[in-house]
């Protein structure tokens, strides 16, 4: 197991500037950070990856569509906007040297329409996930598909779909991300969640169910790193939280009061918290 945190708890887009935290979030024990990626250009990634190089960690990298870039719109031009979105990312990680794109790469993430999924959507996420992982392996590179809660998105929302859409794209560095936040609205057993997702589980977000400190929380993380090793799984446990620190992340995600005493008490209790109960599984 290797244990990652998503910058975003502190910044949207991490620069040189990011690099002290970088370095204490290495002394806290983590083996590695999780990149923001909502523009392909967003960070300097050349000297990042040197830096991390340096600094002995690994890294990850997460995005989201752009509003005018949809793979599963009916308008073409959409469709090639979020495809080239996607590739513009499979490029930059592999200057980063982020071995997983992961997040809800299908749709924009808060788009809801009014009902559920359609045939011809699902159609073309299969086309277009297809030529984003096929662009993705040239880098050898994997990606990780997102299903959301039924709140932030319409057209993939329980491990079950995610795994069914992988397995139609059928490329072998294509696969899913289990979210614990979003497991917990969605799936009726976070262990038979996990268990769906274990031929095709490439990366797992550790988020608490009121997006603060895991262990401060009511996921039944045994059941969870049970489930996780039973499954075979030794890849990243990466923690998603979310502060108030950054006012456009808090308002997007909804975080309208202090749910932990600062943004560094998260990532600190939060690694000394996974660390043992991953040890106690």
């Amino acid at each position: 197991m290797k244990l990652g945190i998503n910058l975003l708890l502190w910044t949207a887009a991490a620069g040189e500037a990011d690099l002290p935290r970088i370095e204490n979030i290495r002394s806290w024990g983590f083996d590695g950070v999780e990149f923001p990626m909502f523009s392909p250009a967003c960070s300097p990634w050349p000297r990042l990856a040197t830096a991390l190089d340096a600094m002995g960690l690994g890294r990850t990298a997460v995005t989201i569509l752009p509003e005018d870039g949809s793979l599963i719109s009916g308008e073409s031009a959409e469709r090639r906007k979020g495809l080239d979105h996607l590739k513009a990312c499979v490029e930059a990680c592999a200057v980063l040297g982020a071995p997983i794109l992961s997040g809800p790469l299908y749709s924009p993430c808060g788009r809801l329409v009014g009902r559920g999924p359609n045939q011809e959507e699902w159609k073309r996420a299969v086309e277009g996930l297809r030529a984003a992982g096929e662009h993705a392996a040239q880098a050898s590179m994997a990606l990780a598909i997102e299903p959301l809660n039924r709140f932030e998105t319409y057209f993939l929302n329980c491990q079950a779909d995610a795994v069914r859409l992988a397995e139609e794209i059928q490329l072998p560095n294509v696969g899913v991300m289990f979210d614990t936040f979003h497991a917990n609205i969605e799936e009726k057993s976070p262990a038979g969640a996990i268990q769906t997702a274990a031929p095709r589980l490439r990366h797992v977000h550790i988020s608490a169910n009121d997006r603060a400190t895991p262990g401060e929380d009511h996921i039944p993380w045994p059941e969870v790193f049970s489930a996780l090793k039973r499954a075979g799984y030794d890849g990243w446990l990466t923690i998603e939280a979310f502060g108030r620190a950054l006012p456009e992340v808090a308002a997007a995600t909804c975080i309208w009061r202090s749910m932990a005493p600062n943004e560094d008490h998260i990532a600190r209790a939060g690694a000394q918290f996974i660390r043992r109960a991953w040890s106690a599984a």
